[in-house]
This record gives structure tokens, sequence and C-alpha cells, in this order.
């Protein structure tokens, strides 16, 4: 398990908390090299806190992924530690509010698409050099089944990740005659402060938690009988592997 990983220079947004942090953790604690990108700097200190127990490499980085000049800037500051990137996870999102179409704010429309889409295509535009330098590069965007739901009020959030499965399909598809290998993961239904914003009486011990996540993480990273341009369910997994 820990030769898979081994040095594998790993981005994961969204990774001062949830399922993020889990992943960090995850990887981290197998002997990759770990940049934690997200807007808590608690969170990403007490990554960093598990994570030193294992001497990982972790680099934290806190950042508003709304602020695209932050991630240029970040680019040219990992030139400086790092020569590539073997894998991304995209896992970072917000939830927005759920209301009614006629109802949505335009600012905090903005600011959804902002994290959940338009920040995942400028990490990709900015660090795919990092990518192809790799032996073997790997995308992870992280999706939701929401999007093929029918429910009122879930406008603003199933449009960004609908939006952003058809980016990382179409990504997918312009890079496959590269190394890149290009995949959507739906963990399912997760005991994170979004869904706890979403379904705030919702039984947590119910839920799949994030320490749950770690096997089938380390399972779909670098594997080689997965191919590019698929949608991965943790749901489908766990009834494959129990």
């Amino acid at each position: 398990m820990k030769n898979k990983l081994k040095n594998k220079n790993i981005l994961i947004t969204g990774a001062s908390d949830g399922i993020g942090k889990q992943i960090a953790f995850t990887y981290g604690s197998n002997d990759a090299n770990i940049i934690a990108l997200g807007q808590s700097q608690s969170g990403l200190e007490d990554l960093d806190t598990l994570l030193s127990e294992y001497n990982a490499k972790t680099t934290l980085v806190p950042i508003d992924l709304k602020n695209y000049q932050l991630i240029h800037e970040l680019e040219k500051k990992l030139c400086e530690k790092y020569n590539k990137l073997d894998a991304i996870i995209l896992n970072a999102a917000t939830l927005g509010t759920l209301s009614p179409i006629t109802h949505i704010d335009e600012t905090e429309w903005n600011d959804t698409f902002s994290v959940n889409l338009t920040s995942n295509i400028i990490i990709l535009k900015v660090f795919e050099h990092f990518l192809k330098k790799s032996d073997a590069p790997q995308i992870f965007f992280m999706t939701s089944d929401i999007i093929n739901d029918k429910k009122p009020f879930w406008g603003l959030y199933s449009a960004t990740k609908a939006a952003l499965e058809k980016i990382a399909y179409s990504y997918a598809a312009e890079v496959r005659n590269l190394k890149i290998k290009v995949n959507l993961v739906d963990p399912g239904k997760v005991n994170t402060k979004l869904r706890l914003k979403a379904y705030p009486g919702e039984n947590k011990l119910l839920l799949t938690q994030p320490e749950d996540l770690s096997a089938f993480f380390i399972d779909i990273i670098f594997n080689e009988n997965i191919s590019s341009s698929e949608l991965i369910s943790y749901e489908k997994w766990k009834n494959e592997n129990t």
C-alpha cells in the first residue's frame, strides 16, 4: 500500500475539513507528499499535526478559491518546492442557499459557481504542466448524484455539479492521448458540514463517516484497472468489496 503512494505529490482542495481532510490524511499517512488547500487555517494546522506523526511532507495553503489570482501565485510558489504533481483531487465545494430559483441571490450564485466550477478550471490551467511531468498523473473531480434528482431548491448546487461533470468529461477527452487520467468520484452520503447544512435534522450515525472512505480512496488512486473518464461510486465500490 505504501509503495503505491510513496513520494507522490498530491494536491487536494478543501483539505481543511470533511472529505478533503480525510483524503489528505489518508494519502499523507501512506507516504505521499501533500499540498493541502483549504479555507480554514485551524483545520489545516490540525491536519498538519495529525500528519506530523507520520513524518509526512505537507504544504499548507490557506486560500479563498474565489480569488483566482491566489491560485496563479500558488503555482509560482510550488515551482520552488515541487517539480511535478502526480495527482490533483478537486474536492472543495460550497452548498450555497437551498432556495427557489427565482430567489437566488446573484452574488451567491456567482460565489458558488466560482468555488464549485471556475476555480477547478483555473487549477487545471495553472497546474496541467506539473501533471505532464508525472509518470501516471491522475485527477479526481468530486461529484454528487444530486444532479440526477429533480428536487426543488437544489438548482444552484446541482447546476454547479452538473457543469463540473461536463467539464471533467470534456477535459478527459481532450487529454486522452496524454498520460493524464481524469475521473469523477461520488463519495455518497457523507457526514460533513456541507451535508449538515443541507439536512440539519438527519441522523449522522446513519451516514458514511469521512474515515470510512480511506480504503476506497487508497484503492482508486493510481489503479491500473480503472480507466479514464469513469464515474467512480463509493457505494458501488463498497458493495463490491464487502
